[in-house]
């Protein structure tokens, strides 16, 4: 399935993600910095090699 803007579920996910946004900040800024420290291991596991 391909999801372009003219796709009619794409408004509802975008109002439901912004309403999520304003009644839980804590929990979405939460998710960002477990995503951002992953994404910075696998980064750095990839240069350096530290898992295996």
């Amino acid at each position: 399935m391909h999801l372009d803007a003219a796709h009619p579920l794409l408004p509802i996910v975008s109002l439901a993600a912004g309403v999520f946004l304003l009644i839980a900040p804590r929990i979405v800024s939460f998710a960002v910095a477990v995503y951002l420290i992953i994404v910075g291991i696998l980064g750095l596991n990839g240069i350096y090699h530290i898992f295996k």
